[in-house]
């Protein structure tokens, strides 16, 4: 099992997410400190449940500032961008076929349920922000991603969101965020 700062990165995960996570935990992308960023969720959870979220933010840090977006109408602004701008509108198209397909192919023939939609599990447009930085965090061409970036990076924290307090893995409670 890998690990983040001493401890596993499930554990690392369940601390970020305050609940235990429900699949495996498969870390795509991590910050300066080697703890999760985002990671890549099955298409069908432990009990079976469909998930059409292929990529998960993890990062308190990354959550809050994306939250803070969004609050702010960053969806919009994003939906309208792709409207009015073709090429940026083409790659968002290959962007949410790329994350459906990717995540169909990992569906068994035989599940009763599927997962369905793109990024975030939207037919179409933008639904979730983290969403889209969790995929482009996790290494892939998503131009909504891409955009929002600048707006949450850098993860500079100085202390890790997680910490080990009388042995249990949790947020730190000595977590700030940091300025940007």
């Amino acid at each position: 099992m890998s690990e983040s700062g001493g401890f596993t990165d499930r554990a690392a995960v369940a601390a970020q997410l305050e609940r235990e996570p429900r699949s495996v935990v498969d870390v795509r992308a991590r910050c300066h400190l080697g703890i999760p960023v985002a990671i890549a969720v099955p298409p069908l959870l432990d009990d079976g449940t469909p998930f059409p979220t292929r990529y998960w933010l993890t990062c308190p840090l990354a959550s809050r500032r994306i939250g803070r977006i969004e609050s702010q109408g960053g969806v919009r602004e994003a939906e309208a961008k792709i409207a009015t701008d073709t090429r940026l509108a083409a790659r968002h198209d290959a962007a949410t076929a790329r994350y459906a397909a990717e995540r169909d192919a990992l569906v068994p023939e035989d599940a009763t349920y599927r997962p369905s939609g793109g990024v975030g599990g939207t037919a179409h447009g933008v639904k979730c922000l983290h969403a889209h930085y969790a995929d482009y965090a996790a290494g892939n061409d998503n131009p909504v991603g891409e955009s929002t970036a600048p707006g949450v990076e850098p993860l500079n924290c100085v202390a890790a969101c997680v910490a080990e307090v009388d042995g249990v893995v949790v947020r730190n409670p000595d977590w700030t965020e940091p300025k940007a």
